[in-house]
């Protein structure tokens, strides 16, 4: 079971240009800021946005290919989606919601409800088949939804934010049974999400999506070392550089340079951690590299460590202890040295 995708489709003026391909067994997780299309992607998979361009093969077979006259229509694709807004039947007792999509394939009443209570008790609501929606809680609710998309046995399973609407507690639950539930999924397995935390515990591989685009595709591990965009700079809380690396010197595309020990020549990306950024109140003796002034612009604390942001050229942040604050007597708007050693800058090719 596999899934070839390449998704042309727009909403209004925002287009989304994706390709994704997805092995059975391996769950990815597409993760992106808000806005990104990470949803219209799923809703063009699951046949609810038209494709303007590019196919999508489901194990062999074409559901849609706009070049040649093909589409499928969502209601007879092999396709689960899960909502974040869980979408139950509010008339609908729980047991019915589960049942409802088999009965729509014409299984009889009894064995379909038969067939949702096994599924209530798969994950974790054995004996809750009589009551309604508005009485669960939001774990509750999700775990509903998953269990009517799971019951249909969907060769691919999309799952859109499926955590989005919970709280912090119920959500490391649900987290834990999601995963248990996605590892005995014999199917395809798409998710979802805008939350680093989320996406790293459960998924195989990474794609991230910005403004309609992967800008990123790897293991957690891939693109957690080697960023490629701001946003995954800023989810993992390093510094990002791009430039152009000449003799060691990368001259930065934001201004200013950094001299790197060992960089290839060429365009590259250039990881600074904020551990690694020391900040003097007057221009530091020694042979750090690089060397500049800067000012700080906001001071956070966080836990034992304060995350100082500081413009100037490049800006960059730094990771300080309180103490280290307190002796350098450092506040919003003071002007301060900034040194990072060139062995503490990481390159790789852009």
């Amino acid at each position: 079971m596999t899934l070839e995708a390449r998704v042309g489709a727009g909403v209004a003026a925002f287009e989304i240009d994706v390709e994704l391909a997805v092995a059975a067994g391996e769950l990815v997780a597409v993760l992106g800021p808000n806005g990104a299309g990470k949803t219209s992607l799923l809703r063009a998979l699951a046949g609810l946005l038209p494709l303007r361009t590019g196919r999508v093969i489901l194990d062999g077979v074409v559901l849609e290919d706009p070049a040649a006259g093909i589409r499928v229509p969502s209601e007879r694709r092999p396709i689960g989606l899960v909502f974040q807004e869980y979408l139950l039947f509010p008339h609908l007792s729980v047991r019915e919601n589960v049942a409802f999509g088999l009965r729509a394939r014409g299984m009889a009443r009894a064995i379909a409800l038969g067939e949702a209570d096994r599924w209530l008790e798969r994950v974790g609501l054995s004996g809750e088949g009589d009551r309604k929606p508005a009485s669960l809680s939001g774990g509750q609710a999700q775990r509903v939804a998953l269990a009517r998309v799971l019951a249909l046995n969907p060769a691919l399973l999309l799952l859109d934010e499926p955590m989005a609407a919970l709280d912090a507690s119920t959500r490391i639950e649900f987290r834990r049974d999601l995963r248990r539930h996605l590892e005995s999924f014999r199917g395809v397995r798409l998710l979802v999400t805008h939350d680093p935390v989320e996406a790293m515990a459960m998924a195989d591989r990474l794609v991230v999506v910005e403004q309609g685009r992967v800008l990123q595709s790897g293991t957690p591990a891939d693109v957690t070392q080697r960023p490629r965009s701001r946003y995954v700079a800023d989810l993992v809380g390093v510094n990002l550089f791009r430039g152009r690396a000449s003799q060691n010197v990368i001259t930065l595309a934001d201004g200013g340079s950094l001299t790197a020990a060992g960089a290839a020549d060429g365009d590259v990306f250039a990881v600074v951690h904020p551990r690694t950024v020391a900040l003097y109140r007057t221009r530091p003796d020694g042979t750090p590299r690089n060397v500049w002034e800067g000012r700080a612009v906001d001071l956070d604390l966080g836990g034992d460590r304060v995350r100082v942001r500081l413009s100037g050229i490049p800006s960059i942040v730094a990771e300080v202890t309180p103490a280290a604050v307190r002796e350098l007597g450092l506040d919003r708007g003071d002007q301060v040295w900034v040194a990072v050693k060139a062995t503490e800058v990481s390159v790789y090719p852009a």
